[in-house]
């Protein structure tokens, strides 16, 4: 195997797939990059068994000056050739490998040595046989990913809830997730989606990883659902991921239908002030901030108070307040992480008991996305 190449243009390339491969795997071979090249491209790919990526560029591409002499494969460290890619002189870089698996990477008057293993080795991707194929524009699932990957889990003891769950019914994609504290629901139209009936859990480190990816540029995803893997086809690259098994927690039930008290406000204002309030909670041993509401004086004050260092209390400016006096007290991590999800929108909060979950919703669209979170007991 041997080629040329641009070095800055196939960093980008490089660092998109080795956001699959991880150091700490059982299987040796997956610590590495697996380097393809045919007659008019070549293939990365990294894979850490949950997450598979693969990125081709081909010769036709002007942005990489790609020039194949030998087809071949091979598999390099993948930590150590990303940096000595980043390090090299020149902006091109040649890599050619011997019989012996040997990779010699020459950049101007730097010469690197780096033993590989046999491609052959490698485990093969999996094989996604449907003929079942959605397109969903890439700004609107990068959207819904941000949305929803908010409120997964951490906990491993929960798998199910590490994951953002999908259902596909009806041309609606219909996406919630919950970690039992708070929970973020995004429902889409699609078109074209009209007999397509999926539902599935997908791992939210993998979603993460694929919002990364999907740049503002691209115009869309096509996405292929399969027993136990998604594959979403963009830019010339494959992302693969397993998914979660197992039947994910009726979260409808969870969504109050009526509520007591109401707030419109604006969603950055609101934010920037839990972060003043914040300042004060972390320091503290409980990490709440109370929010007052007075329907009849029409007043909403947002307060905080910690022993050790002292207590913050601020009027809060609102479009409108309706029903019964409240006061409800939350962990304000959660409540930014929500705030940030909208964006510069109007929010509408839906509030019943003290100690009753509460809503958030745009005031515009509120059926498509709707954020819950569990109020934490003071004393």
């Amino acid at each position: 195997m041997k080629f040329t190449i641009k070095r800055n243009a196939f960093i980008k390339k490089l660092t998109d797939v080795q956001r699959a491969i991880s150091s700490k795997t059982a299987i040796e071979i997956l610590t590495g990059l697996k380097i393809t090249a045919t007659e008019n491209s070549i293939t990365l790919t990294g894979s850490d068994s949950d997450i598979s990526i693969e990125n081709e560029i081909s010769t036709d591409d002007s942005n990489y000056e790609l020039l194949i002499d030998e087809p071949g494969s091979i598999v390099l460290p993948a930590r150590f050739f990303s940096e000595i890619i980043k390090r090299l002189p020149e902006n091109t870089f040649t890599i050619e490998v011997n019989d012996h698996f040997q990779a010699t990477i020459t950049s101007g008057q730097t010469e690197y040595q780096v033993n590989g293993v046999d491609a052959d080795n490698y485990p093969h991707l999996p094989e996604i046989d449907t003929n079942e194929q959605l397109t969903i524009p890439a700004d609107i699932m990068k959207q819904v990913i941000n949305q929803t990957v908010i409120a997964v889990s951490t906990q491993e003891s929960r798998p199910l809830l590490t994951g953002v769950h999908l259902t596909i019914k009806d041309g609606e994609l219909h996406a919630v997730a919950t970690d039992s504290h708070r929970l973020s629901q995004r429902k889409v139209k699609l078109s074209g989606a009209e007999n397509i009936d999926y539902d599935i859990i997908v791992p939210g480190r993998s979603l993460v990883e694929l919002s990364r990816m999907i740049a503002d540029s691209t115009g869309s995803l096509e996405i292929q659902i399969a027993e136990n893997q998604i594959l979403f086809n963009f830019d010339n690259t494959a992302f693969y991921s397993r998914l979660l098994e197992g039947m994910y927690p009726d979260t409808d039930r969870l969504i109050p239908q009526s509520s007591e008290t109401e707030i419109e406000l604006n969603a950055v204002s609101l934010l920037h002030a839990i972060e003043r309030a914040s300042l004060l909670s972390h320091e503290g041993r409980n990490n709440v901030v109370k929010l007052s509401l007075n329907s009849e004086n029409q007043t909403a004050v947002l307060s905080s108070n910690s022993p050790e260092v002292g207590n913050i209390e601020e009027e809060l400016q609102f479009d409108k307040l309706t029903g019964n006096d409240i006061e409800i007290s939350f962990n304000p991590d959660y409540m930014k992480a929500a705030l940030q999800a909208f964006g510069q929108a109007e929010v509408k909060l839906s509030l019943t008991l003290p100690l009753r979950p509460f809503t958030l919703m745009p005031t515009e669209d509120s059926e498509d996305f709707i954020q819950l979170i569990t109020p934490v007991r003071t004393y």
